[in-house]
């Protein structure tokens, strides 16, 4: 009994901007436990700012926008899409989880998922550097001179979080769902590939679309 009150005092503990980068799927029952619908409301709104930092890479609105603008629609803009998009998500992998016999909640399955974000909040910083310090080589796609040192730091750093986000968000799936990493691996994947497709067949129809009119616009 001492051992059982031991280990429900050491989770009730657990930081999870912390615990979440070697312990994915003891975060996220410490989440849907302990921590509220608001908590991960906002670790998603952070998080989503250094993700949408990282699209700007090319992006090729700079100089046509001034950078404390670009930082400012960043700060503002990112956690209202990020919490939309979030939203969507898990009821999607609510949904598709079911198939193989999860049992996740919705407020659960959204819980779980603000975790995946904490490795984005740790570019934050990194991004900011780099905008302010050498805007021109993170937003023109034509920037061919040498590239800043923040560049490769920043780089790498965005593509080890973004491996890590995925093996947390396979981690904090199958938590949520009680189900194995395999299936939440699947739960994760067939929704990816269906939009995917989805995407393409939409692409295509309005490759054609255009076609069409432009046949017809040119019909005498």
């Amino acid at each position: 009994m001492n051992n059982f009150n031991e280990h429900e005092q050491q989770t009730s503990q657990l930081n999870p901007l912390v615990s979440v980068w070697l312990h994915p799927k003891q975060t996220a029952a410490f989440m849907m436990t302990y921590k509220s619908i608001g908590y991960a409301i906002l670790l998603v709104s952070i998080g989503y700012i250094g993700a949408m930092f990282s699209g700007l890479i090319d992006s090729d609105i700079y100089p046509g926008m001034a950078i404390w603008l670009i930082a400012l629609l960043g700060i503002v803009v990112s956690p209202i899409l990020g919490i939309i998009v979030t939203a969507i998500y898990a009821g999607v992998l609510l949904l598709f989880g079911k198939l193989f016999q999860g049992t996740a909640t919705y407020q659960g399955m959204f819980k779980s998922l603000s975790l995946t974000l904490i490795p984005s909040i740790a570019l934050i910083p990194f991004y900011l550097i780099w905008l302010f310090t050498s805007p021109e080589s993170l937003l023109t796609s034509e920037y061919t001179s040498t590239m800043p040192i923040i560049f490769w730091i920043t780089v790498l750093l965005t593509i080890v979080t973004s491996i890590w986000s995925f093996v947390i968000t396979i981690a904090v799936v199958a938590e949520a769902h009680q189900i194995s990493n395999w299936k939440a691996f699947f739960t994760v994947f067939i929704p990816g590939v269906i939009m995917f497709i989805l995407f393409i067949v939409l692409f295509i129809i309005i490759i054609f679309g255009l076609i069409g009119l432009g046949i017809f616009f040119d019909t005498p």
